[in-house]
């Protein structure tokens, strides 16, 4: 996964406990090898693959005595999951995993992680709620929560001013702004073909639920209104030309489109202005934050968050240790020089901390650099979007099957191939009939 691609979301909501009996059949560890049983100090193996990892090791052996974290840096989010599917298979899963929600259903429907809520309940306070969301299933605790995505829109304040616009409130002001926009070469937005995370993300903010418990079975609903109020926002986006299609395999250019003024917002969060920061050369001091908008008559609510965001660290079934491991992922996420590591663009991946109060956290994760005059205001947009986040979407069985197929898809959209609600109705059918193929009881 390109680390520039707004995919990988902090999302998830707590998934009531009863709802999901029977659902998930999660098989019995054996304690494999993840942690060492020799004597000595307990070394426990870490998987991730943010910036500023290796560091926050060291400073984690530093400080302990009794437990050591040996750490392997993979390439990306996709990249850990097969790795981490190969190494359960062969008895040698680590004991830390770096990982993102929407993994997390599935991993424990195969019985790859642990629970730790005993290890870890009594920290719940320290979090906010939508992060220790993100790490339960069937009301256990499968892991600790490591940072936030708090979303928002940026846009160039000079673009904006030329042309005699305001930063867009509502889709419908977005969407207005666009039409002006589009009539001097400028786009309101990029849609890169292979990225449906717009789709996904615009739905959970409009109240869908692609996924959610009946009962003793899944119900499937791509079609909700919710889905369909997100749906017509992109279809005009699209049908009036308001989008540039920049790929993020060319990431350079899609950089320079909004460096050059050639695209004027971005809906992201704050991990991605380190890219824009390293790329740009023009637009230093032209961009300014503001909230992401909402839907007309409908008070403040964000998706939750962007890539690379609304992490967590998960402890292993297999994992010799789990104690350790899950006291180990508690330190990594509150101890506040740890935090401040990972919260820095420079020492860190620029991430929001999990944490329930992160606001002393706002000025490493924020660039002074990129919004000049405008950084004093854009705090308060960033602290202000953790209070609006969405907490109640929840990420099917087969969550990496679905978005893999929504993407194969989406660029026909992009494309004017086809309509959104037509790419709407293609999933609800091959979501119903994955899970069937995969014997779990579905409704939809």
């Amino acid at each position: 996964m390109k680390p520039n691609s707004p995919r990988g979301r902090v999302l998830h909501a707590a998934v009531a406990g009863a709802a999901l009996a029977g659902l998930l059949t999660a098989c019995g560890g054996s304690g494999g090898s993840g942690g060492s049983t020799s004597s000595g100090p307990v070394t426990l193996q870490f998987w991730g693959w943010a910036n500023g990892q290796e560091a926050l090791v060291k400073e984690f052996n530093a400080a302990h005595k009794d437990v050591k974290l040996k750490y392997t840096k993979v390439t990306d989010q996709l990249t850990i999951q097969k790795q981490l599917s190969n190494a359960l298979k062969a008895k040698s899963a680590p004991c830390l995993v770096q990982n993102t929600a929407e993994y997390v259903t599935s991993w424990v429907s195969q019985g790859a992680l642990a629970d730790i809520t005993k290890y870890v309940e009594p920290s719940k306070s320290k979090f906010n709620a939508g992060s220790w969301a993100g790490v339960q299933v069937q009301g256990k605790i499968y892991g600790v929560p490591t940072s936030s995505a708090p979303a928002f829109t940026i846009y160039r304040t000079d673009v904006f001013k030329k042309y005699g616009l305001k930063a867009p409130t509502t889709w419908d002001e977005f969407i207005a702004a666009g039409k002006v926009l589009t009539k001097h070469g400028i786009k309101i937005t990029n849609y890169a073909g292979e990225d449906p995370s717009t789709l996904e993300v615009l739905a959970m903010q409009a109240g869908a639920h692609w996924y959610a418990i009946d009962g003793d079975a899944w119900k499937v609903d791509f079609q909700d209104a919710g889905s369909l109020k997100a749906a017509q926002v992109i279809q005009d986006i699209i049908d009036d030309d308001l989008n540039s299609t920049l790929s993020f395999a060319d990431y350079a250019a899609v950089q320079r489109n909004f460096d050059k003024g050639r695209t004027a917002t971005r809906q992201i969060s704050t991990w991605q202005m380190s890219g824009m920061v390293q790329n740009f050369t023009d637009s230093f001091g032209d961009w300014a934050l503001s909230p992401w908008p909402t839907f007309a008559g409908e008070a403040a609510k964000t998706p939750a968050g962007t890539n690379q965001s609304g992490g967590m660290n998960l402890v292993t079934e297999q994992c010799a240790h789990q104690q350790q491991a899950a006291e180990a992922a508690l330190w990594l996420s509150t101890d506040n020089s740890a935090v401040k590591t990972m919260a820095s663009p420079t020492t860190g991946s620029g991430v929001m901390p999990a944490l329930a109060d992160s606001s002393s956290y706002v000025d490493e994760a924020i660039s002074q650099k990129l919004l000049g005059t405008n950084y004093e205001p854009a705090k308060k947009v960033v602290t202000d979007s953790l209070n609006t986040v969405t907490s109640d979407w929840v990420f099917g069985p087969d969550w990496t099957a679905m978005f893999t197929e929504l993407q194969t898809q989406w660029g026909r959209v992009v494309g004017k191939q086809e309509k959104v609600t037509d790419l709407l109705a293609h999933m609800q059918e091959w979501t119903v009939q994955d899970l069937k193929s995969r014997g779990i009881s579905v409704k939809g």
